[in-house]
């Protein structure tokens, strides 16, 4: 029987990881033909990824890992220029790495008459391997860790830049988009979007090298993102063909090894003696957000003029929960006291586990990707408060386009004006008192998406095309 190899370069970051070993073994399920190779990057900052990686991966003997080697990072400077600049230099550092590993691999079959590497499979930030793919004449696949609307953007820059030639301003009327039902305002469009130096030329490069990927695969699903969206992105006659096969999420909710199991148990026996649907877990993504101190002030003000009980993950640069180092007290005084019994502040939680749990009944969420499906599935409603990345254009859909989620705020960035005590608690109070109808609406999506990925499904049926199109190309 022969057989197929199919190699992903995910970013190194613990959402994309995670994203990228479910859809693996959701490929190898629907046909065990099919072996899957990780080329796993170093990330400078999170050196626990190798073992949360193998822990991912677990016993599945049709996934193998190879860790390439290390690099030096860019300069630091190029921070300052934009995130998405500096991930992109970095992840364009591997190349060479790349490019032996695939042609090791490559050579290991070359005498094999039952394996063959059918393509190569890129994340977002990964693009610049689009070049090695040509070279070694491998078809070259993107999976999207996100959604249709921001992929929807990406297509539309380099179009876009050759009317315009030049990055997004503030004062740029609002923006008209295949698969959005509104015009989108530019204060929900990514801070890279309008970096001239350094964001804006990553996402021309990468929206560039999306006219060349063979296929598009996104983790979303029809259900959510309507077939008359992807219909108006797949009618330009240059758009790849694009997959729905979301959403991919981990349902085991594996833990990050580099944190405790004992803090996990308390968490869930914490949760056991609550309410049903009465507590409210607060969490900003796996790297944590280290709000300012006037910051964290107004969210436990808010927090606490709720009266809502709450699970909340804080963080801070110095990884104390109540004191930092550089800006001291960052809690009001009291805090604690005035709120014992009715609420838990943890440094992290798992968060799979805690949205599946009876007493969670809302989210307040940074809105990255991930979160956002996750909150979909187990069917609890989110308070939108995007950071950074494309997390503001997920908000905008959440709440405008799906009317899934309410508002702490659209369009808040990192360090930006604080969002005021009173903005919380109001917004708290609409999520969890309120909202009936749409509460009602996530638990009516929470099903849609378990039946986009059962046998039969919108999403299972496109993954099984996308298999189709794999195989059938070699």
């Amino acid at each position: 029987m022969k057989k197929f190899e199919l190699v992903f370069v995910p970013s190194p970051a613990t959402s994309h990881l995670v994203s990228t070993i479910e859809i693996a073994k959701r490929l190898m399920n629907q046909d065990d033909r099919i072996s899957v190779t990780i080329l796993c990057m170093k990330a400078p900052t999170t050196t626990y990824l190798d073992a949360f990686t193998k822990s991912l991966v677990g016993s599945e003997t049709r996934i193998k890992l190879v860790h390439l080697p290390q690099v030096d990072p860019p300069p630091t400077e190029l921070i300052t220029k934009s995130g998405e600049y500096y991930i992109y230099a970095y992840i364009e550092s591997f190349v060479p790495h790349v490019r032996d590993t695939l042609k090791n691999i490559l050579s290991s079959h070359s005498n094999s008459h039952s394996t063959r590497v059918s393509c190569l499979v890129l994340d977002f930030f990964c693009m610049p391997m689009l070049d090695v793919a040509n070279e070694l004449d491998l078809p070259c696949y993107l999976f999207f860790t996100c959604n249709l609307g921001y992929l929807s953007l990406m297509l539309r820059i380099s179009t876009r830049h050759e009317l315009i030639g030049s990055e997004f301003k503030d004062s740029d009327p609002d923006l008209i988009l295949p698969g959005f039902m509104n015009p989108i305002p530019t204060r929900v469009l990514p801070l890279a979007a309008f970096n001239k130096d350094g964001g804006y030329t990553t996402y021309l490069q990468i929206s560039q090298g999306l006219r060349e990927i063979k296929g598009i695969f996104v983790n979303s699903f029809a259900e959510l993102e309507s077939p008359e969206a992807l219909r108006m992105l797949s009618c330009d006659g240059n758009t790849p063909p694009i997959y729905m096969v979301g959403p991919v999420v981990d349902l085991k909710g594996q833990p990050n090894p580099c944190f405790d199991q004992a803090q996990h148990e308390k968490i869930m026996k914490w949760l056991d003696k609550q309410p049903n649907f009465s507590v409210l877990l607060l969490s900003f993504g796996s790297f944590g957000q280290f709000f300012k101190a006037s910051q964290l002030r107004e969210l436990a003000l808010g927090l606490e003029r709720s009266g809502c009980r709450f699970l909340w993950c804080l963080r801070s640069p110095s990884q104390q929960t109540i004191r930092s180092a550089t800006e001291g007290i960052i809690l009001p005084e009291g805090f604690l006291e005035r709120t014992k019994g009715r609420g838990m502040i943890c440094e992290w939680a798992p968060q799979m586990d805690v949205l599946a749990h009876k007493a969670t009944g809302g989210f307040v969420s940074h809105c990255g990707w991930n979160s956002m499906l996750e909150s979909l599935w187990h069917g609890v409603p989110v308070a939108t408060w995007p950071i950074y990345a494309e997390q503001q254009l997920n908000a905008f859909r959440m709440v405008w386009e799906f009317g899934l989620s309410t508002e702490v705020r659209l369009d808040y960035r990192e360090g930006g004006d604080d969002v005021t005590a009173e903005e919380i608690e109001v917004a708290i109070r609409r999520l969890m008192e309120g909202g009936v109808e749409m509460r009602s609406r996530v638990k009516e999506m929470s099903q849609m998406a378990k039946n986009a990925v059962a046998e039969g499904g919108s999403s299972s049926n496109a993954l099984g095309e996308l298999v189709k199109d794999i195989i059938g190309s070699n």
